[in-house]
């Protein structure tokens, strides 16, 4: 296929990546390119293809690196040496200061620092493109600028609301610069206005109205047919135990892609995962209540391999050694879209098993509370979920919601209860 006949503009950012497996990832090896070594631009110049950099950029706000990122390849670039790309020393340099403060004196997670680095960089790149310099750090240092500052700030979420199709992530984005904003005039006292102070109230309240409160969210979830659907289509164990750490075990993408067998403690009666600092939630551990069996038997052929780095989802095209959490979303979705499974018309995501982790967990609660409901009654208790407590006692209150929740998941994932139930006794 011809390069200048391919409509780039039209594609959305999920179509670019569908092609990008599709078509261009076969033209690349047709002409002779290790598909385990990151393509670059002039790779896909010799196939036909570099009319996808310059769509990325104009429709997406993406740099080709950040889009080979979200197709599984590695990033050339490590955390301390972020590249920004918006060639102003000054605004970079504060762009840093912010994120350092943030996550010093806010006591933030490097998850949640890099997620504001990437909404951050995007507004800046973005400013770049449409005004020429991204020296909006510069312009606030006079209330002189004002006027014209507004409005440059302004044209750049008109841009990220035809972008961004979550009203959620537009919100985020905006919070996140006027946090910048309000750092740079409270704390590095370099600023004399904020130019989007008053963005949420105003011109993007719609935003607000269409972002549901917290506690009013309905958030869609798998139901258990569906999560026995995307089972089904499961090839091998790598895939399944994807589906595992989702549904199953309630793991967030990023947390499924790089999970390392270290990570795990399998030599006890209680097999789980633990986790570090860098967790969103701060360090823990989530228990294994299914799929021990799958987890030991993958591990056991991984470390058959002369040269595995003890990922559960290695990658030998990527740097880290594991694959990305993009990569995590479309095995996820091309399971689902194999399985006809959809949510509210959509392909279901890694996000949607997750949920179905919490809506099984909270029914193994509540089915456990309808169990002593009769004691709640004799006491007067308007809650059985506050007798499970002190009438079964902390302990056992937990072996007994373990139990329920793991027959739930086995209804969904078509085990036996048994097997699970033999191999931590073996283990104990």
């Amino acid at each position: 296929m011809s390069s200048d006949r391919i409509r780039w503009s039209h594609k959305s950012l999920e179509e670019l990546r569908t092609f990008w497996n599709v078509e261009i990832e076969p033209a690349l090896r047709r002409n002779g390119h290790d598909l385990e070594r990151r393509p670059t631009y002039q790779d896909l110049l010799e196939v036909g293809y570099g009319g996808i950099q310059d769509a990325l950029r104009r429709h997406h706000g993406m740099t080709l690196g950040e889009f080979l990122e979200s197709v599984g390849y590695s990033s050339t670039e490590s955390n301390d040496e972020y590249q920004w790309e918006i060639e102003d020393a000054t605004t970079i340099d504060e762009l840093e200061g912010f994120l350092r403060t943030a996550r010093r004196r806010r006591g933030l997670s490097e998850h949640t620092v890099r997620s504001k680095r990437t909404r951050l960089a995007r507004f800046a790149r973005l400013y770049r493109r449409l005004h020429g310099r991204a020296e909006f750090v510069d312009r606030t240092r006079t209330r002189d600028t004002a006027p014209e500052e507004n409005g440059r700030s302004m044209a750049v979420f008109d841009e990220l609301d035809r972008q961004l199709d979550s009203p959620e992530s537009k919100l985020h984005h905006l919070s996140d610069v006027n946090d910048f904003y309000t750092y740079l005039r409270t704390v590095r006292n370099v600023a004399v206005y904020n130019p989007v102070a008053n963005f949420r109230d105003s011109v993007y309240e719609k935003w607000t109205r269409a972002t549901p409160e917290r506690a009013n969210r309905d958030p869609p979830a798998l139901e258990t047919a569906q999560v026995r659907s995307i089972v089904s289509t499961c090839e091998d164990l790598e895939d399944r135990l994807l589906v595992l750490a989702t549904c199953a075990w309630g793991l967030r993408r990023g947390e499924v892609a790089s999970l390392h067998h270290d990570q795990f403690v399998l030599s006890d009666d209680d097999p789980r995962v633990v986790f570090g600092d860098g967790r969103k939630n701060g360090p823990g551990s989530v228990t294994l209540q299914y799929g021990v069996t799958d987890l030991e038997c993958r591990l056991r052929s991984l470390s058959e391999r002369d040269s595995w780095g003890g990922y559960l989802f290695p990658s030998r095209a990527s740097r880290t050694g594991h694959i990305s959490p993009d990569t995590v979303t479309n095995r996820f979705k091309r399971l689902a879209r194999e399985a006809g499974v959809v949510v509210r018309g959509e392909i279901p995501t890694p996000q949607h098993g997750r949920r179905f982790w919490y809506r099984t967990y909270l029914d193994a609660v509540q089915a456990l509370a309808a169990q002593v409901e009769h004691v709640a009654e004799e006491q007067g208790s308007a809650d059985p979920r506050v007798v499970v407590e002190n009438y079964l006692g902390e302990e056992q209150a937990r072996k007994r919601r373990r139990t329920v929740m793991r027959e739930a998941l086995t209804d969904a994932f078509g085990g036996s209860v048994n097997s699970e139930e033999s191999s931590r006794k073996t283990r104990g």
